[in-house]
Parts: structure tokens; C-alpha cells; sequence
């Protein structure tokens, strides 16, 4: 019993050292972070060099352009996002306390493409609701080609950037078929250099199409969900007017 209690209190002094981490040790992990930080970003540094300076500053700047693009559209689509809830009823309110130009003046003060939509429709009461529906289904077309200004630039920088990186691919392997030639040697040695340019453009220009890709398809969710608010807002809209008009 006695060797058994001394050997659980043996097990037990060893786990705890095993636990307790080492100071030195710690010193040593954390000196190595920032160096393996720098350490990244200096092959990345490298790999864009390797990659050939002419196709990778191509594909970085339908990176740049494409994010700006991108970033501007979201900041626009945010903006144009209304309550139209609340709008509609401001509108029903001031309707039935100022008739058409309290309605009106609701709708000039308010942001966004729907209060503009409404602004139109409204406009054209004295005649009649049919030109009222007709006036909001037109500008409301307009006001959606506005919300997708910039996705054609986007989409291009999408199809640019990979064939960008495959052209270089090409380049690569043809320097790598040179120097088979001139080597007249197929080693590893010889082709190593064409090849890492080749893989490494194509990778570049994969990585930014995938990004903008991401961004592309979230400006259409947003712009999908502005033009079904709009649609759903200016059935209210005329349902609104006609009850006014009885």
C-alpha cells in the first residue's frame, strides 16, 4: 500500500513539471512569431517577383480595381436600402393631411431609389392611376439599372485576372521548353524556373477571381433583395392611391 501511495504521488509531481510550461521555451515561441510573420510576407514579396513582375502587377490591379468597384457598390447599395414600411405610411399620413404635395415632400426628403420611384408616381396623380402604375414600373427600371452600374467591371476583372494568370502559365512553360533547348538536358534543374513562374501567375490570377467572385455574387443577393422591396413597396404604393381616390 505504502509503495503504491509513493508511486501515485511520483505520477502525480511528473504531470504537473510536464504541465508547467518552460520559461526559456516560451521566450522562444514568442520570438519566433514575428520572424515568422516576416518570414511570410517576404515570400510573398518573393513569389510576386518570381511570378514575373509585368503579370502579377496586371492581376494585382484587377485585384485593386475590381475590391474599389466592389467596395463601392456595397457602400451605394447600403445607402439605398429604405424602410419602405415606414416610408409608406409617412406617405399615407401626410396623403390624408396635405394630399399630393405633403406626399410628395415626404418622398423628396427621403433617400434611396424607392422614395424616388414613389416621388414619380406621385407626381403624375391628376391623371390617373393607370399612368401613375405605368410611371412607377418605368422608373423603377431605371432606378435598377443604376443599382447594377459597375457589375460589368466586375465581371470583367473576374474573366481577366484567371486568364491573365494562364497566359503567364504559357510563358512559363515556353521559358521552360527554352532552356530544355539550350541545356539540351530535361533535368529538373533546367525546367524548375519556367514551371514556378507558370504555377505560380496561375494561382495569382485563381486567388483574385475567386475574391471578386465572392464580392460579385454578394452586390446580386443585395441587389436582388433592393428590387424585391422596390416591387413589393409600389403594389402598396398604388393600393395606397386608389383607396385615397374613393
Amino acid at each position: 500500500m505504502f509503495l503504491a501511495v509513493v508511486g501515485f504521488m511520483t505520477l502525480s509531481a511528473q504531470y504537473v513539471a510536464a504541465q508547467t510550461p518552460d520559461p526559456a521555451t516560451t521566450t522562444t515561441v514568442a520570438q519566433q512569431t514575428p520572424q515568422a510573420e516576416t518570414a511570410i510576407h517576404q515570400q510573398l514579396k518573393s513569389y510576386f517577383i518570381e511570378g514575373g513582375a509585368g503579370f502579377m502587377a496586371s492581376i494585382l490591379i484587377c485585384l485593386i480595381l475590381g475590391l474599389a468597384i466592389a467596395i463601392e457598390r456595397i457602400i451605394y447599395l447600403n445607402l439605398s436600402t429604405t424602410n419602405t414600411e415606414k416610408l409608406l405610411k409617412k406617405i399615407e399620413d401626410a396623403y390624408k393631411t396635405g394630399g399630393v404635395e405633403a406626399a410628395k415632400e415626404v418622398c423628396r426628403t427621403t433617400k434611396g431609389p424607392v422614395a424616388s420611384i414613389f416621388y414619380q408616381g406621385i407626381s403624375r396623380m391628376d391623371e390617373g392611376i393607370e399612368v401613375v402604375e405605368k410611371s412607377v414600373v418605368s422608373y423603377g427600371g431605371v432606378q435598377m439599372s443604376q443599382l447594377e452600374s459597375g457589375l460589368t467591371w466586375i465581371s470583367l476583372f473576374i474573366a481577366t485576372a484567371p486568364m491573365l494568370g494562364f497566359l503567364g502559365t504559357v510563358i512559363g512553360l515556353i521559358q521552360a521548353f527554352d532552356a530544355i533547348e539550350v541545356a539540351g538536358d530535361i533535368s529538373p534543374n533546367v525546367v524548375a524556373s519556367g514551371m514556378k513562374v507558370a504555377l505560380i501567375t496561375t494561382v495569382g490570377g485563381l486567388v483574385v477571381g475567386i475574391i471578386l467572385q465572392v464580392f460579385y455574387n454578394y452586390i446580386l443577393s443585395k441587389i436582388d433583395a433592393i428590387v424585391i422591396s422596390m416591387e413589393d413597396a409600389s403594389i402598396s404604393l398604388i393600393d395606397i392611391l386608389v383607396k385615397a381616390k374613393k
